[in-house]
C-alpha cells in the first residue's frame, strides 16, 4: 500500500493510496472476525445447549450473536468503496454487468445452500426434498440484493446523495413497518408488515419456519434497511481513504460510532431494536458498532503496528463467501450420513465432545472445533494461493 506523508503547518499527515491487487488489512481482519463468528454461532454441538451471548435475541433485543451479520454487511459496503474505484473510467455498461452477475451468482449460490443435500433423513431413510417448498431467501440472498442495491445507490447517487437515501429507506422503513403492522402491537412476530409482505409474494412454504410460524427473518421488505448497512460500509471506506490510517482517523470514526450506538438505543424506545425484522433503529446500533470496531481495528493494525495476531482472521477474510458456504455443505453432509443410528454430526458430537464435558461446554467446543476446521480449509488455500471470487 503506498503511503504519503503530507505536512501542512507542522503537522504531519498519513493518507493512504491502495494500489490495485494489494489489500486493506483492517478490512480484511474485520472480514474474517464476521466470517468466523458466522461459522461458530451457525454450527453448535446442540443448538438447545447454547451460551447466552452466542444466542440470538429471541425477537425484541440485541446480542453480540446480533452483530455478525450487519457487520458482514458494512464489510461488504467497505470493500466496495476500494473496488468500485476501478469503473470510474469505465463504462457504464461494464459496471453493471459486473454488479449484475455477482449478484445472481451469490442468489443462486444461496439457494443452491437452502437446497444442498437435495435430501433429508424420514425415518432413517433418505426421503428427497421437494423444493416446490424450499424456503426462497436467506442470508447469502440478503447479501446479495443488498450487494445489488447498495452499489447502484453508491454509484449513481454518489456519496451525499447515498447518506441521504439511507437515511430517507430508516424513516420510510419506519413508517411502513408503523403504518401496516398490526395496530396496537406493528411490531409483533404475527402482526409485523415485513412478514404481511414476505407472504404477499411467498407461499407460507417458502419461507423460514423456526419462529414457530413461517417468518423469513431474510425477508425481502426487511432486506430494504440492510441496504443501509452496506452503504454505511461504504461511506465508511471512503473516509479512511480520504483520511487515512491515523489516530484522527480513528477517534474520528469511533466518535461516530458511539454517537450513532446512542442514537439507535434512543430510538429502540420508539422503534424497538429487532434483528429478525431488522428495524432502523436495529441498523443505526450496528453501524456504531461497525465503526467502533473497524476504528479500534485500523488503531491497533495501522497505528500502533500490532500485526502478528492478524493472520489467523486474514485466512477466513481472504476467502469468506468459500469458507462460509463449505461450513454450510459441510454440516449439512453430517446430518445426512448416519453412523450407527445417528446422524454423523450427533455422533461426533456424543462420542468426542458430549462425553467427557457439560452440556453448553460440550456444544461450544464443537463450534470452536468445526470453526478450526474451516480455519484449517482456508489455511491451505492461502499457501497454495487459492482465492475464489465470485
Amino acid at each position: 500500500m503506498e503511503s504519503l506523508n503530507i505536512t501542512k503547518s507542522g503537522e504531519e499527515k498519513t493518507i493512504f493510496k491502495p494500489n490495485r491487487g494489494q489489500r486493506f488489512l483492517a478490512l480484511d481482519v474485520l472480514r474474517g472476525l464476521t466470517v468466523a463468528l458466522m461459522v461458530l454461532v451457525n454450527t453448535p454441538g446442540s443448538w438447545s445447549t447454547i451460551y447466552a451471548p452466542f444466542k440470538h435475541a429471541a425477537w425484541h433485543g440485541f446480542t453480540i450473536t446480533d452483530l455478525v451479520f450487519p457487520s458482514f454487511l458494512f464489510v461488504v459496503g467497505n470493500a466496495m468503496s476500494f473496488s468500485m474505484r476501478k469503473f470510474d473510467t469505465q463504462p457504464d455498461f461494464v459496471f453493471l454487468k459486473k454488479v449484475f452477475r455477482r449478484t445472481i451468482k451469490i442468489f443462486v449460490i444461496g439457494l443452491f445452500l437452502t437446497a444442498f443435500p437435495f435430501v433429508y433423513r424420514s425415518g432413517g431413510e433418505l426421503v428427497l426434498k421437494d423444493l416446490s417448498e424450499m424456503r426462497i431467501m436467506g442470508v447469502l440472498q440478503r447479501i446479495a440484493l443488498c450487494y445489488l442495491f447498495g452499489s447502484l445507490i453508491v454509484k449513481y447517487f454518489k456519496l451525499k446523495g447515498s447518506i441521504i437515501i439511507s437515511a430517507g429507506i430508516l424513516l420510510l422503513y419506519w413508517w411502513i413497518m408503523y403504518y401496516f403492522g398490526d395496530v396496537g402491537n406493528p411490531y409483533s412476530k404475527e402482526g409485523n408488515a415485513a412478514l404481511k409482505f414476505d407472504l404477499l409474494i411467498f407461499s407460507p412454504e417458502n419461507l423460514y419456519s423456526g419462529f414457530g410460524l413461517p417468518f423469513d427473518p431474510e425477508g425481502l421488505l426487511s432486506t430494504l434497511p440492510a441496504i443501509v448497512n452496506v452503504i454505511a460500509g461504504y461511506v465508511a471506506g471512503i473516509f479512511i481513504q480520504k483520511s487515512g490510517n491515523n489516530f484522527t482517523t480513528v477517534w474520528k470514526l469511533v466518535a461516530a460510532g458511539i454517537a450513532l450506538v446512542i442514537l439507535g438505543e434512543v430510538w429502540d424506545l420508539v422503534f424497538p431494536i429487532n434483528k429478525p425484522i431488522w428495524t432502523s433503529s436495529y441498523v443505526v446500533l450496528t453501524i456504531g458498532w461497525g465503526l467502533v470496531l473497524i476504528g479500534f481495528l485500523i488503531w491497533i493494525i495501522e497505528v500502533v503496528k500490532l500485526k502478528s495476531w492478524t493472520y489467523f482472521f486474514e485466512v477466513f477474510g481472504k476467502n469468506p463467501l468459500f469458507i462460509f458456504v463449505m461450513s454450510g455443505v459441510f454440516v449439512m453432509l453430517m446430518s445426512v450420513i448416519w453412523i450407527n443410528g445417528a446422524s454423523m454430526k450427533g455422533w461426533i458430537y456424543s462420542n468426542f465432545f458430549l462425553s467427557w464435558l457439560g452440556a453448553y461446554n460440550a456444544s461450544l467446543l464443537f463450534a470452536v472445533c468445526y470453526m478450526l476446521l474451516m480455519w484449517l480449509m482456508g489455511y491451505w488455500m492461502d499457501k497454495k494461493r487459492i482465492y475464489i471470487k465470485v
